[in-house]
């Protein structure tokens, strides 16, 4: 494996810095078999859509999980001598899935036509991109690709690590998802993830994985213009696919962070509604047992888990990965319906930390609840990000756990919640502290 002399891949990915993309600048095409969406929309090349705007800078305390005072001026990451000659050699790879079910994916693109766009009304109605992970038959499909040249490019250059990492490292990542894979029978729990502010879905991937290769069905969810960089298919049929960047960023220092959260829920709520209403938009919708709906979140998605859950009594129970509770959980809770809050160890996420959002929200908590804190993690443990930190011999010095125990305590933990609440299996892994897991905190101020 090549090893990229960098410190703290992590700790440069939670530091957004501003990256102008001209409006109509042209994107290179991906490599053959780069696409996989469901849309007819062709990813031989894509555009910023005119009037989007570039990535505005993010404080990195709003990522670690506190509210956003000023934003910093921009920053860059110098590469060191040499790191992309030999990042051409680049391999990345998910971690392989522990349930027993091969999985499938699918991608949808959903305009609700009821909603103009929150951040472009201009832009027209509102777009998101999902991917649907799911139980699928062993031997059917093709191998899926974890995201698009461009959008890794947009990520890797908002944090300034273009010169480091290759974006077409990132866009060939082996996953284990395959497009067009025949679905098992049955019914099977939905599960919606939403990942952070400015990051797109793709980073929430080997928690869908997982997911999907336990029995459920996973919705990742992208809304416009609130990352660096996702593309949605063109305005006609023929048209190339939009870049469309995070106007988000630039307008929340004045709007503040909680319309993100109610915008998104209102989203999801959109999106349940296209796969469980009487004419989906998804072929296999058919799958999904729609008395059994969870959601999980990421930062700023976690906050959408909970907010969903205020709003949409269809979602039964949530998980809240390191997010701030902006819009904060009402003060008669959430209907007695279960929810977890899984954070870091840390001055921000463990009692008496700077999220005093956290405390307030376990208070107001009316069901089964639990607050578990990570030694060692930081605000993406729960992502791909240190995943693949890991395997390019990137650690982050300030969260010291490794990428294989981030991906192990986020997808066990996970999965055992909605074992436990969604399918009635009991967990003993939510009951309390094991050796297994030395890293995990139960906490009950």
């Amino acid at each position: 494996m090549m090893t990229i002399r960098r410190t703290a891949l992590v700790a440069a990915l939670t530091l957004t810095v501003a990256v102008p993309l001209a409006a109509g600048t042209a994107l290179a095409a991906p490599p053959a078999g780069d696409s996989t969406s469901a849309s007819s929309a062709s990813r031989a090349a894509a555009s910023v859509r005119p009037g989007t705007a570039p990535a505005a800078a993010l404080p990195g305390a709003f990522l670690k999980g506190a509210a956003p005072s000023a934003v910093p001026a921009p920053s860059t990451v110098s590469a060191p001598r040499g790191t992309r000659a030999e990042a051409a050699d680049v391999s990345l790879r998910l971690p392989l899935p522990t349930g027993r079910y091969a999985i499938g994916r699918d991608t949808l693109h959903l305009v609700d036509h009821s909603r103009p766009d929150p951040w472009v009304p201009e832009a027209g109605a509102r777009e998101l991109m999902v991917d649907l992970f799911y139980p699928a038959r062993p031997g059917t499909g093709s191998p899926a690709a974890y995201t698009s040249t461009e959008e890794a490019r947009t990520l890797l250059e908002s944090r300034g690590l273009e010169g480091v990492i290759p974006a077409e490292a990132v866009g060939r990542a082996v996953t284990h998802g395959r497009t067009g894979a025949r679905p098992v029978g049955g019914k099977h729990p939905l599960v919606v993830l939403s990942p952070g502010f400015t990051v797109s879905r793709y980073t929430l991937t080997l928690l869908a994985e997982e997911l999907a290769s336990r029995g459920y069905v996973v919705a990742t969810v992208d809304h416009a213009y609130e990352t660096v960089g996702t593309l949605f298919p063109g305005e006609a049929p023929g048209d190339p696919d939009r870049l469309l960047t995070c106007v988000a960023c630039e307008k929340y220092p004045e709007t503040g962070l909680e319309p993100v959260a109610e915008g998104r829920a209102e989203d999801v709520s959109f999106v349940l509604d296209r796969l469980t209403g009487r004419h989906p938009a998804w072929r296999h919708a058919r799958l999904i047992d729609t008395r059994r709906i969870g959601m999980a979140g990421h930062s700023i998605g976690g906050n959408t888990a909970a907010r969903t859950m205020v709003t949409d009594r269809r979602v039964r129970a949530g998980v809240n990965m390191d997010g701030t509770f902006f819009s904060e959980i009402p003060t008669d809770g959430l209907g007695g319906r279960p929810f977890m809050m899984l954070g870091t160890d840390d001055e921000t996420h463990r009692p008496g930390g700077a999220d005093e959002s956290w405390l307030r929200a376990w208070q107001r908590l009316d069901g089964w609840k639990r607050w578990l804190t990570v030694t060692g993690s930081g605000h993406f443990t729960f992502t791909d990000l240190p995943f693949f930190a890991e395997q390019l011999g990137l650690p982050d010095p300030e969260a010291p756990l490794t990428g294989t125990r981030s991906a192990q305590i986020t997808r066990g933990y996970v999965a055992a919640f909605f074992d436990q609440h969604l399918r009635g299996i009991p967990q003993p892994l939510l009951s309390g502290p094991t050796e297994e897991n030395p890293e995990v905190k139960f906490n009950n101020p």
